[in-house]
């Protein structure tokens, strides 16, 4: 019988995704990890049920019109949950980020620097005091007018309008006029205005050249077609729209990303010339502090800055004070390296969690249960120790921490863990053990306790000869300054280095130009498509052969049922209440809209009829709702789909579903459907694979099956490249290339590259230690 004091989360008869009616008791006021392999069904039960019962009860509690929409959206699918207090969740989904987003705003950092400014910057003589609104760019107080608070202006040049000036106007020597009847319009009508269309660009006066190309004019004039046989053209009123005028007009205003995107080609982007890339009004940059203006304080990184306000007088003490407050948990989560007016589309899902994890340490919550989704993900070894302090603080002030969680180190230091499997998809969804952490060694079946508790060396690889080499540099970008590297060819290299040591930038700087590269593959950790219509079936390809299995069966013939009928993106064969999407929005007023199934096809996606035709017993939306691994025992007899099933099974895929929406997938999952992609095709020539931290979101069980998959690659003779943080991977690399010592501007070299034995023992590495602990 739970109590009112019950110090368990009690779970009882969870069967979210896999779960198979999970029973599991986990204290309060603990740090407890949940493991298992990818697609065992931790984060169904962490996120899925406990999280998703906690939000659902919020909900209960706020109105009767939220109420009334929730069921629609549905309860997790879960017995009861006793013992659950508020829950708070920081999952490293990327929220859709703007150009005016930043480090800043993210961690609300900004209006504390901004108050400071107001009330106790220096003004010049006779200003008056500034709202803390002036000091912000994202407000009509504070942005500069001329680029409106973006800190770059677009510009065009006659070189980028006119690339080729022996053309003449009539032969389309203005590259960035519209092309088809819009185009012959315009050089229909300076026909008209009297210019020569005819005569060679280079050759026509330059003030006739800077009218053409850069006139805010729109004169009207009669334009008198030339005549065909075949038509009769009558003469009509023409407008005249300059190039300049054209490509401005059609990069801000037009909706087609095609049209934008021809645009942007004859557009140059620079620092605004009025506020200098400050993207701030004359008046807010007139105040300093400390000597300095606010925009070149958001532009240190966040742990120099806190030096900055270290040495300030004391009747700014009280504000500065908080501002530092502020600071030190993002610089002991290992961010100090971040600037406030670090743009947030540049960090990584990683950064961002911890930037949002620093954030919650502030805010003084106290009796709730915070949700975190691998906050160590794109951490080097030596900030994952601070990251467990972190985590312990969280708890001291009186919460409960639930980490889903890879890392072995995470998982030795926390108090409880839940291990779920033992397999993944249908062959997990149990919990295996639910208790203090050393007590998961007895337990055979799981694949956490066979690493956790590990003791047998690994075998140590012979390492691979290169078959020469690509230089690349001198780079000097962000953090590196004039740095040359050399990437050993044939062979497996691993890149390492604090977070922020500029790991990603040195890799960036490997083109297919370079020579020795040859054919250059970059398989990163971006989403496959940003809507639920695009998923692991349209991605890899299989979709369509899946599609003509289908069209190709004796009832889709009788009813003459093309390829098409089995898409749901096209009118026809797809639910045309949902319009194939398998979800319908339901709109909440003071709510973030939230979909629920479509009332008509249950999800299904399909109409009835398309769905009336089966292949081997099932329809084509239950084929999309197997798991790869199904799948393949499906179609094994359809050699097109096994092979890229195949693929998908080999870096360790098995357990998602053919049909899962990309929006559903994480970055990790993401790359490798990418690797997967990439594998099925036939690969001759030498290629260049670049990773960057392939191993993310990847419990150790699939890193090995990872491992082998691109240590594959490099014996069939190409190039494999990592930057890794995974010091099992790095151990077993051909060539380490150690950047550092620090992040930010402590980083940026290159300290160390050689055999991983060889950077083991660098005396200025940071990652030596730990590479040598794992070779150990």
């Amino acid at each position: 019988m739970s109590t009112p004091h019950d110090p368990y989360v009690r779970v009882r008869g969870a069967r979210e995704h896999n779960l198979k009616g999970v029973d599991v008791d986990i204290p309060r006021d603990v740090v407890a990890v949940f493991t298992g392999v990818s697609g065992s069904g931790k984060s169904s039960l962490a996120f899925g049920t406990i999280y998703a019962e906690a939000q659902r009860r919020y909900f209960e509690s706020v109105a009767p019109y939220a109420r009334r929409l929730i069921h629609q959206v549905g309860a997790p699918r879960v017995g009861e949950i006793t013992g659950l207090p508020p829950a708070v969740s920081l999952e490293q989904r990327r929220s859709a980020p703007t150009s005016r987003s930043s480090v800043g705003t993210v961690t609300h950092l900004s209006n504390s620097l901004r108050m400071l400014f107001s009330r106790a910057g220096e003004y010049p003589p006779g200003a008056e005091r500034l709202d803390s609104d002036a000091f912000s760019p994202n407000t009509a107080a504070g942005a500069c007018p001329e680029c409106h608070g973006l800190g770059r202006v677009h510009r065009t040049t006659e070189e980028l309008l006119v690339p080729d000036p022996s053309l003449s106007i009539r032969e389309g020597a203005i590259a960035a006029w519209p092309g088809a009847w819009q185009g012959k319009n315009l050089r229909d009508i300076l026909g008209a205005l009297g210019y020569d269309v005819d005569r060679p660009w280079r050759e026509l006066p330059a003030e006739q050249r800077e009218w053409i190309l850069f006139t805010d004019e729109q004169p009207v004039v009669t334009v008198h077609p030339v005549r065909d046989a075949d038509r009769i053209q009558r003469p009509y009123q023409g407008t005249y729209t300059s190039a300049r005028r054209y490509v401005m007009k059609t990069f801000a205003e037009s909706r087609s990303a095609t049209l934008r995107a021809r645009a942007e080609r004859f557009l140059t982007s620079a620092p605004c010339p009025a506020c200098g890339g400050s993207r701030l009004r004359p008046e807010a940059l007139a105040v300093t502090f400390a000597g300095r203006t606010i925009a070149e304080l958001a532009a240190l990184p966040l742990a120099e800055l806190a030096d900055v306000l270290e040495a300030t007088d004391a009747t700014a003490r009280a504000l500065t004070d908080d501002l530092k407050a502020r600071i030190a948990p993002v610089v002991e989560l290992g961010l100090g390296y971040l600037s406030l007016d670090r743009a947030t589309p540049t960090l990584s899902a990683g950064e961002l969690q911890r930037l949002r994890l620093a954030t919650q340490l502030r805010s003084g919550l106290f009796g709730v249960v915070y949700v975190l989704d691998e906050p160590s993900a794109g951490l080097h070894p030596a900030d994952t120790e601070s990251l467990r302090t972190v985590l312990e603080r969280l708890k001291a002030a009186g919460n409960s921490v639930f980490v889903v969680e890879h890392h072995l180190d995470v998982v030795r230091g926390a108090d409880w863990v839940v291990d779920v499997g033992p397999r993944a998809g249908e062959h997990g969804g149990r919990v295996l053990y639910s208790g203090p952490v050393d007590g998961l060694a007895a337990i055979r079946e799981s694949a956490t306790a066979r690493f956790l508790f590990a003791s047998a060396p690994t075998a140590a690889r012979a390492v691979r000869r290169p078959r020469g080499q690509v230089k690349v540099g001198p780079v000097t970008r962000h953090n590196l300054r004039g740095v040359t590297a050399e990437f050993p060819l044939g062979v497996f290299t691993a890149v390492t280095g604090v977070s922020g040591s500029g790991k990603s930038t040195l890799v960036g700087e490997i083109t297919a130009e370079l020579p020795g590269v040859g054919r250059l593959v970059t398989v990163d950790q971006k989403p496959i498509g940003r809507t639920p219509r695009s998923n692991l079936a349209t991605y890899t390809g299989l979709f369509d052969v899946v599609r003509k299995v289908f069209a190709a069966t004796d009832a889709a013939r009788e009813r003459g049922y093309g390829v098409g009928r089995f898409s749901f993106n096209v009118a026809g064969g797809r639910c045309e209440t949902c319009q194939g999407e398998g979800f319908v929005s339901v709109e909440l007023l003071f709510l973030p809209s939230t979909y629920t199934p479509c009332p008509d096809c249950g999800g299904a996606r399909y109409n009835a009829e398309t769905l009336e035709v089966t292949y081997r017993g099932r329809n084509i939306a239950e084929v999309l709702d197997l798991t790869v691994e199904s799948a393949a025992d499906f179609f094994a007899e359809t050699p097109a789909v096994a092979r890229s099933l195949r693929t998908l099974l080999d870096v360790g895929l098995g357990y998602l579903r053919l049909g899962q929406p990309a929006t559903e997938l994480s970055g990790g999952e993401a790359q490798r459907i990418k690797l997967a992609s990439e594998l099925q095709r036939g690969r001759r020539a030498h290629t260049l694979y670049l990773l960057d931290e392939p191993t993310t979101g990847l419990h150790p069980a699939d890193v090995e099956v990872l491992m082998r998959q691109l240590h594959g690659l490099v014996d069939a003779g190409h190039t494999v490249i990592v930057v890794e943080h995974d010091m099992s991977v790095v151990a077993g690399a051909d060539w380490v290339i150690d950047l550092g010592p620090g992040g930010g501007a402590e980083g940026g070299r290159i300290v160390a590259a050689g055999p991983p034995a060889e950077v083991a023992r660098a005396p200025e590495s940071r990652t030596a230690p730990y590479l040598a602990r794992a070779l150990r």
